[in-house]
């Protein structure tokens, strides 16, 4: 069961919504102008939520302003002299017309797009997203099995799509665990620490004192791992794509 209302709290309007399997409150930013929302159980009173959120403000506020401070490129064209970014690298991109179908090659600085002439913007963005996504998955397998050896828990299905605002999210019922695409931008050890964030949630559903207790003892760097998340360049920001937490 979830319901919802809208509480106005200094200049901002934190949507509410409240759910009947929750024990705790939870706030979310949500990336890029820091929309504030707020997950709380059904008993929590709206007073106790203002409450709450007015006692978070200062932190509310350092995460927003993080949020506009945080380098964003502008928004890629997908043509020859491009930066994009692989696991953390940044590599030139180099468009190449005339091939008889569309390829992609990565050397050492570049990721050399192959396509024949009159390809669209639309289809260069394609191509090269579900090439990302071939490279997450090639990634994921290794990354999967590693996480495994340190988290006891047993997981259904590894899902990659591309997420509005987080980097994971696990649906607990179904042992399903979905990462965000744009993680194969970023450095590889924070792909492991979404992943065991996210298996964490497997043996405790909310983030208790616990939760952080288990994170911390199988993803000892995690800090050193959020922190790079939130320091490499976002994409430019549209409906799918700028993450700031993980579920």
């Amino acid at each position: 069961m979830t319901s919802r209302e809208l509480l106005t709290i200094g200049d901002d309007e934190v949507q509410v919504f409240r759910q009947s399997n929750l024990r705790n409150l939870y706030i979310h930013i949500d990336p890029p102008e820091g929309v504030v929302s707020v997950k709380a159980p059904l008993d929590v009173s709206s007073s106790e939520i203002e409450l709450y959120l007015l006692k978070r403000l200062p932190e509310i506020s350092k995460t927003k302003q993080r949020f506009a401070a945080q380098p964003r490129q502008t928004k890629r064209q997908y043509i020859s002299g491009e930066s994009h970014y692989l696991w953390g690298k940044p590599y030139r991109l180099q468009v190449v017309y005339g091939a008889p179908k569309a390829t992609i090659i990565k050397s050492v600085s570049k990721i050399i797009m192959n396509i024949p002439d009159g390809t669209t913007e639309e289809q260069r963005k394609h191509l090269l997203t579900e090439w990302y996504r071939t490279e997450l998955k090639r990634a994921l397998d290794s990354a999967v099995v590693r996480c495994l050896r340190k988290v006891p828990v047993v997981v259904d299905d590894f899902r990659v799509k591309n997420m509005k605002t987080k980097w994971g999210t696990c649906n607990i019922e179904k042992k399903r665990i979905w990462l965000n695409l744009q993680l194969v931008k970023k450095p590889p050890e924070c792909l492991d620490y979404v992943i065991i964030h996210e298996l964490v949630h497997l043996l405790e559903r909310d983030h208790t004192n616990r939760f952080q207790s288990l994170v911390e003892q199988y993803c000892p760097n995690w800090r050193d791992a959020k922190a790079l998340l939130c320091s490499y360049p976002l994409d430019a920001y549209d409906e799918n794509v700028g993450a700031s937490d993980v579920d």
